[in-house]
């Protein structure tokens, strides 16, 4: 695989190297990852209503997907568990389909207008209690399928990217109205033939808008 990066002259390639030009971390920071929820934990995800998967198949393939609702929408079961519900979306399962071959799942959490955020990962299963999946139920609708995570590591992060980003800091973003949309994407990426006028109408045939 090296000749992918042959035009760079000085890659990293060993930890010794990656130490070299960034120190070790304080004692305390090396030490802060818990193996489970604590209250401090619970309460974060507890106020977060975005999260982000990050998942790996077996061969090496890796997929980060977001996942939102109504803040405390993940549930915390206790403190090795929580629970994910799957909504409705475009269909491709592609954490699903990873969790099959790796059940090894990373997961970020966000709390809007806080800098920090809480990173877990462990080993995760796709879930289909009924009695579960009813409790995770919004405007009447329980999700078909949830994804139990068994809580390995757990650690809150430093705020500075966020702040560094200006994630929540409207006077700091551009203009949304110039980046490309999701419909513009498939078009370009899946060589379509489509208007975006008539590609929003097949999505919404589909039933791709539903939200619930």
């Amino acid at each position: 695989m090296k000749e992918r990066f042959s035009e760079f002259q000085d890659v990293v390639e060993t930890p010794a190297e990656l130490r070299r030009v960034i120190p070790e971390p304080m004692h305390a920071i090396k030490v802060k990852v818990i193996d489970h929820l604590d209250e401090l934990c619970q309460e974060f995800i507890a106020a977060s209503p975005f999260v982000i998967l990050a998942s790996c198949s077996s061969n090496g393939w890796v997929d980060v997907s977001p996942k939102g609702d109504p803040p405390g929408f993940v549930r915390v079961l206790d403190e090795k568990h929580l629970a994910i519900p799957d909504r409705p979306g475009n269909r491709r399962i592609d954490t699903f389909h990873n969790l099959l071959e790796n059940p090894a799942l990373g997961l970020i959490f966000l709390v809007p207008g806080k800098g920090e955020t809480l990173r877990v990962s462990g080993e995760a299963r796709i879930v289909r209690d009924v009695a579960l999946r009813e409790t995770m139920a919004v405007r009447g609708q329980a999700p078909e399928l949830a994804t139990v995570v068994y809580v390995e590591r757990a650690f809150m992060h430093c705020p500075k990217c966020v702040m560094r980003s200006g994630l929540w800091k409207p006077e700091t973003w551009g203009d949304a109205a110039a980046v490309p949309d999701i419909n513009a994407a498939m078009i370009e990426h899946a060589r379509l033939s489509d208007t975006p006028e008539e590609w929003f109408e097949k999505i919404k045939a589909d039933g791709g808008l539903k939200m619930y």
